[in-house]
């Protein structure tokens, strides 16, 4: 069983959760973490079941294990703080949007980074689209994608200090494979949340570079396209996939911030249906429910 490398920074009472990507861990968001810290949040970066440990570990785990543990991450920061924004790397931007469809009477903000419907970047091999024919056969079975270059960084020399971290067995840098089985998880989420993307009618805020290497420009467009609320949107035009530790790290965290402190001064949704949730360390807030404008979208090149 891997250590519990989750990263918990107590501050106020806003909380931000930060879910890292599959084969990933929470160092891929800590520098961001600190920075909301510093700005008066309080931040977990959970670390998902079966992660920071080895492939073996990694593929006997499934969706419903990654969920449990950003749902118990989720009540944590419920307990603490009065707004609670969910957000997310690659596959744990995806997560944290199914964190929001089905809780939202706790999660009041998403923020989606470099989100992952689909592995379809220019440096994914075009027969990739085969193992979805082959995953249930023996090959497809023992099948372990394996990162490649630039390893969904542009920046050169932080590049080569995670992949010699990763090459050395760091856990903490994540693995450089990730099994068939992960893989097939994946793609359960990916068909998990595309029917309730309508139903997140909280604000969200996407950062997704327009030369992703790992996943193109194109999931953002289609998320743009299905959420239900207003969706904020920065195309960064010198990073690749790693949007939280390649060269524009600053200006994600910026917009991540300034997103946060729209959040907390908004008005509070009310679901039509049902009062909102009292829970232990948050207080009963029941405004009228307001019908949220026409998704925005601002490009930064």
């Amino acid at each position: 069983m891997p250590l519990d490398r989750s990263i918990m920074i107590e501050g106020g009472p806003v909380g931000v959760l930060l879910l890292h990507g599959l084969g990933g861990t929470p160092v891929e968001l800590r520098e961001v973490a600190r920075r909301l810290a510093a700005g008066g949040a309080t931040v977990l970066c959970c670390q998902l079941a079966g992660h920071c440990g080895t492939e073996a570990e990694l593929a006997a785990t499934t969706i419903e294990d990654w969920y449990a543990s950003a749902a118990a991450a989720l009540a944590t920061l419920e307990a603490r703080c009065t707004k609670v924004i969910v957000g997310g790397l690659s596959m744990g931007a995806l997560l944290a949007a199914l964190l929001a469809a089905r809780n939202p009477e706790s999660v009041d903000g998403v923020v989606m980074l470099a989100p992952t419907l689909r592995y379809d970047g220019w440096s994914i091999p075009r027969y990739g689209f085969l193992l979805r024919l082959l995953i249930n056969t023996p090959l497809g079975r023992r099948y372990r994608f394996v990162e490649r270059e630039p390893y969904g960084l542009k920046d050169e020399r932080i590049r080569s200090v995670i992949v010699r971290a990763m090459r050395l067995g760091d856990t903490d840098a994540g693995s450089l494979g990730t099994p068939s089985a992960a893989l097939r998880q994946l793609w359960r989420l990916v068909a998990m949340l595309k029917p309730q993307l309508g139903s997140i009618r909280q604000p969200v805020f996407i950062a997704h570079a327009r030369h992703d290497d790992v996943a193109s420009f194109n999931n953002a467009v289609l998320l743009q396209r299905r959420l239900g609320g207003t969706v904020d949107c920065l195309v960064l035009d010198d990073s690749y996939h790693l949007v939280t530790l390649d060269r524009q790290r600053h200006l994600v965290t910026d917009r991540i911030s300034a997103f946060i402190q729209g959040v907390v001064e908004a008005p509070l949704r009310q679901p039509a249906s049902e009062p909102r949730r009292a829970t232990a360390g948050r207080a009963e807030r029941q405004p009228p429910h307001t019908q949220p404008p026409q998704g925005q979208v601002a490009h930064v090149a």
